[in-house]
């Protein structure tokens, strides 16, 4: 420690093989993944994992399918998760008002469960627990980077942190892993599609006078889609994505209020709800990237794409860019940053990628189309879903990914 404040003191440079700006869920995921590989890696995050102001770590849920299950468990971090975990034993989609629905089940499927929800603190806390004990990684928490400067050559840039001076660093890589507004996707030229759904989502657990029997819930409403997931513990972690005045109205309700507006919406299949937890809002945007690899630079998670939450979706196909990026990286003979390796990352998550997110937006758009007649047909098409063995065998593999090659972790091998 001693060495490294008179290094700091003395403005020397550390060098890294890579720096990654971002240590939320997939951020964290990636640089834990590079542990004891040999590539040195330093990873800047601005706010301390145990900051009540830490946005990825909150008590948001994320439902992780069993792909995302065995990269936890490649990265060692799974047995600090299960005590958690509430197992997705069933899947009902239905649509208010209407006469449609669809049912899965995992045992029917051959399957344990479809997928584990975890509370994202609980998530985050193992994730850095991991990296306090990780080989070759580095960590600058709570701290910014400043005057990024990337070349054909590397990255440079200045970490400014609580812990010291300022400090000086060049990375043959930089990853950027800094959500939907990221600064080094900006740095990088990279530009990001954004287009607004005019949604705001509401996340609450509630307590029901009955306990879960592994059951998610997805209903569509007219006024946007409510999802409801069982928790460790009997309860569950609802979502509730409706339009922002309508949103701004909810939130202002009293808990017994909203309660009372949740269950008219969604009704009685989980019992009656109780007790209401925190509330959250966040606006809902799908946003993409152009591009996700440039010069010295790779973008995973949000950087990459921010997906709406209707599938639940976004951070398993973000946790398996981070999974074959390390990969990638550990696999490297020569330099970790090198045009080619990048284009072959690039090139290989473009399936799953593209798969993910017209699947997800594709969604949005059905359930929420006021369209005449279109209500109708989507209806039909679960009555049929709910009757075709095969297409719910497809739905269950949704979770291994849309295409591509899939990470050894996500296939329970070693990364290399």
């Amino acid at each position: 420690m001693a060495d490294l404040i008179e290094r700091r003191a003395r403005g020397a440079t550390r060098e890294f093989d890579v720096a990654v700006i971002g240590g939320g869920l997939v951020g964290a995921s990636f640089a834990l993944g590079l542990s004891g590989t040999g590539v040195r890696v330093l990873l800047v995050e601005t706010v301390a994992p145990d900051s009540a102001a830490q946005p990825s770590f909150d008590e948001r849920t994320t439902a992780l399918g069993n792909a995302s299950r065995r990269i936890f468990q490649g990265l060692g971090i799974w047995d600090r998760l299960a005590p958690e975990a509430a197992e997705i034993r069933a899947i009902h989609v239905s649509d208010a008002g209407r006469f449609g629905c669809a049912r899965l089940s995992a045992s029917e499927q051959g399957i344990e469960a479809f997928g584990y929800v975890i509370p994202n603190r609980v998530i985050g806390a193992a994730l850095w627990r991991g990296l306090a004990a990780a080989h070759g990684v580095e960590s600058r928490v709570p701290a910014r980077i400043e005057n990024l400067a990337i070349t054909g050559e590397g990255a440079e840039f200045t970490v400014v942190s609580e812990s010291g001076g300022p400090e000086h660093v060049r990375s043959r890589l930089v990853v950027a892993a800094d959500g939907a507004h990221s600064l080094v996707r900006t740095a990088a030229g990279i530009e990001a599609d954004v287009e607004d759904y005019d949604q705001v989502a509401i996340a609450a657990p509630v307590v029901t006078d009955r306990p879960h029997d592994g059951t998610a819930y997805e209903r569509f409403t007219p006024s946007g889609p409510v999802a409801v997931l069982p928790l460790h513990g009997g309860g569950y972690g609802t979502v509730w994505a409706s339009a922002p005045g309508r949103a701004a109205e909810l939130l202002a309700l009293s808990d017994a209020a909203y309660l009372g507006e949740l269950q008219e919406r969604f009704g009685w299949r989980a019992g009656r709800f109780v007790r209401l937890g925190r509330r959250a809002s966040y606006p809902l945007k799908l946003a993409r990237a152009c591009a996700t690899v440039a010069p010295r630079t790779v973008l995973i998670g949000n950087a990459a794409q921010a997906l709406h939450p209707i599938a639940g979706q976004g951070f398993n196909l973000g946790l398996r860019d981070a999974a074959l990026l390390a990969e990638f990286i550990a696999g490297a003979t020569d330099d970790v940053g090198a045009p080619a390796l990048l284009q072959r990352f690039s090139e290989a998550r473009a399936l799953d990628r593209g798969g993910v997110v017209r699947f997800t937006d594709s969604l949005v758009r059905l359930f929420g189309s006021r369209i005449p007649g279109v209500s109708l047909l989507r209806n039909l098409g679960l009555l049929v879903f709910d009757l075709s063995p095969p297409a719910k065998r497809e739905l269950a593999r949704v979770s291994l990914g849309f295409g591509g090659p899939a990470p050894r972790l996500a296939r329970g091998l070693p990364l290399k």
